[in-house]
């Protein structure tokens, strides 16, 4: 509810200054050339992050379908999950060319229909491959929590695009049904998958649930391929901000096969992310304690404050305001915490 409400902040922002066409331009109308400069840098950074989880959740998922294969390009090998990376990444790049948000819409849609064949697949497991739903375990872990809920935030982070999706409607009056119905579908996809995977395997469930699945069965390979390709619809419509940023910056970069350079480098450079640091669960928690509480909870308060006089002046929506404000800070100071020290941690391990 937090984070539905500040995205229907931002569209308040945007309705008092038409010409606004960026979640950077609210910045700057708020705060002038900083307030843009900040929020572009959080903006771009939370976006390709979780361009980088994407193809993280590639490999992961490749290896569990294809397990001890590894590639050889000449002399050099690369292993398993690493390669399924670097192929993943191969097969998502033509969709990066696609400049036109109406085209990625189309694409997006699939998303959502694998999402639903994914829950299906989940239940089938636990219904018929005879997984159950009968395991046990902590049922509140106060020491998680905050990581849990770092997790929710990354769950919810698409206020950087939002935006861009506004200008994109031929009616953005209709923003506030659309943001409703989006909010209201992931959740019950979340919700969903999040109950079954605990009533199926409890403690012992892992960052994706698909991991957890057994191998050999049908059902297992269908819910992989429909996780592996859930990702496929998603990439291109994160990268195009970040490179409609470049693309305006350098008026060059309008040029058709200079701005297939710009997303192809943006593509490489997350290649290089997800084979550096792949650790899914944790980077998940990092961006969602860091970024999308910042992003999404606390700059469109923030903004709508500066922006609106009006909202300043005590009553509920002030209140409801403060509120968010003060729980983003303390999951944003906490959830960082945890989640920057569990990585090193893995990461001392790995070496």
């Amino acid at each position: 509810m937090m984070f539905w409400y500040t995205g229907l902040l931002l569209q308040r922002c945007m309705n008092k200054h038409p010409l606004i066409k960026s979640y950077p331009d609210i910045g700057e109308v708020a705060f002038g050339l900083r307030g843009r400069a900040m929020i572009s840098t959080f903006i771009y950074i939370e976006l390709f992050l979780v361009a980088v989880e994407l193809l993280i959740l590639e490999g992961d998922n490749l290896e569990k379908l294809f397990p001890h294969m590894n590639f050889k390009i000449g002399s050099l090998r690369i292993e398993g999950k690493s390669g399924f990376v670097v192929l993943a990444a191969l097969v998502i790049l033509p969709t990066t060319w696609l400049r036109s948000l109406g085209a990625l819409a189309y694409v997006s849609l699939g998303g959502v229909m694998v999402s639903i064949v994914l829950i299906g697949c989940v239940v089938w497991v636990g219904e018929v491959d005879g997984v159950g739903f009968h395991e046990s375990g902590q049922l509140v872990n106060w020491e998680g929590l905050t990581t849990a809920v770092s997790l929710f935030a990354f769950c919810y982070c698409a206020h950087g695009v939002m935006p861009t999706l506004i200008n994109s409607m031929n009616d953005r009056s209709q923003f506030g049904k659309v943001l409703i119905v989006c909010f209201v579908a992931s959740t019950i996809i979340y919700g969903t998958i999040a109950v079954l995977g605990y009533a199926m395997f409890g403690d012992y469930l892992m960052s994706q649930i698909t991991l957890n699945l057994p191998s050999k069965k049908i059902s297992t390979k269908l819910a992989i391929y429909s996780t592996i390709i859930n990702p496929f619809t998603k990439y291109a419509v994160l990268i195009t901000p970040i490179a409609n940023a470049i693309e305006e910056k350098w008026l060059l970069c309008k040029r058709k096969p200079i701005a297939i350079l710009v997303r192809t480098t943006i593509l490489v450079s997350t290649v290089l992310m997800a084979l550096f640091m792949p650790f899914f669960g944790y980077v998940m928690a990092f961006i969602g304690a860091f970024f999308s509480v910042t992003i999404s909870l606390l700059f469109p308060c923030i903004c709508y404050l500066k922006m609106n006089k009006a909202a300043r002046q005590f009553g509920l929506e002030l209140i409801i305001i403060i509120v968010i404000l003060f729980v983003g800070i303390f999951i944003g100071i906490l959830g960082t915490y945890l989640s920057v020290r569990h990585i090193v941690n893995h990461m001392k391990l790995c070496s």
